[in-house]
């Protein structure tokens, strides 16, 4: 197990971390690329992570880093004697689980569907100023798959289903998606407006509610 997060001192000199995000199981893949700096803690990568791919923080999450599990432990702990220790995902940085460039952990959102992501680091890049608070797409492909859909098999399916007028469940499946959905579709500047909403160094789950309800143009 790594140590404890790293004192506010060593985090103004933090480098930036470059990030391949892609949707395991996703074909053809849905996947994003970020700058996000070394110093941010997992829960923030966390928030990150839910505006970036499209998710809408309804359900758990968790971090893997081998053996180990990082997440919210106000939600998310080990249920049953055997089960891994669940870490608090808010006293560990980014670059203390992935000190290194070619470093992969998982990401799982949703234990339901089990959405599994791999993430990369591709590159570590020198601290700046301008880049030290905030995270950035630089690239990605594809729309977020819709909540509750049963996973990457049930994506599938939701897919085959909309794209074809004939199915006997085709209205009923639209009508359950909502809105007009496109599979291809990825808007890096929408993207990167709604991550600079993210409040650093924490972001709450009120905050982070209201930046995903923006993003979605979403009213209660």
């Amino acid at each position: 197990m790594i140590s404890a997060i790293e004192t506010t001192a060593g985090k103004s000199n933090a480098p930036i971390y470059q990030l391949k995000v892609v949707l395991l199981g996703s074909e053809p893949p849905v996947w994003r690329r970020l700058q996000v700096p070394g110093a941010a803690t997992l829960d923030w990568l966390h928030a990150v992570l839910q505006v970036a791919i499209g998710w809408t923080n309804s359900h758990l999450h968790q971090f893997k880093v081998g053996a180990d599990r990082y997440s919210d432990t106000r939600h998310n702990f080990a249920e049953y004697e055997g089960d891994p220790e669940i870490l608090e995902a808010r006293k560990f940085t980014l670059r203390q689980i992935a000190p290194r460039e070619h470093d992969a952990f998982g990401y799982e959102y949703d234990f339901g569907d089990s959405w599994e992501h791999e993430i990369t680091v591709e590159k570590i890049l020198r601290s700046s100023a301008t880049a030290a608070t905030t995270a950035l797409c630089l690239d990605g492909a594809r729309a977020c798959p819709p909540e509750d859909c049963g996973g990457v098999g049930g994506y599938d399916n939701l897919l085959k289903i909309l794209k074809n007028r004939k199915h006997p469940e085709h209205k009923s499946m639209k009508e359950w998606v909502g809105r007009a959905f496109d599979a291809e579709a990825f808007d890096l500047e929408k993207t990167n407006l709604w991550l600079r909403k993210l409040k650093w160094p924490r972001v709450t789950e009120a905050q982070l509610r209201k930046t995903l309800m923006g993003r979605d143009d979403y009213h209660e």
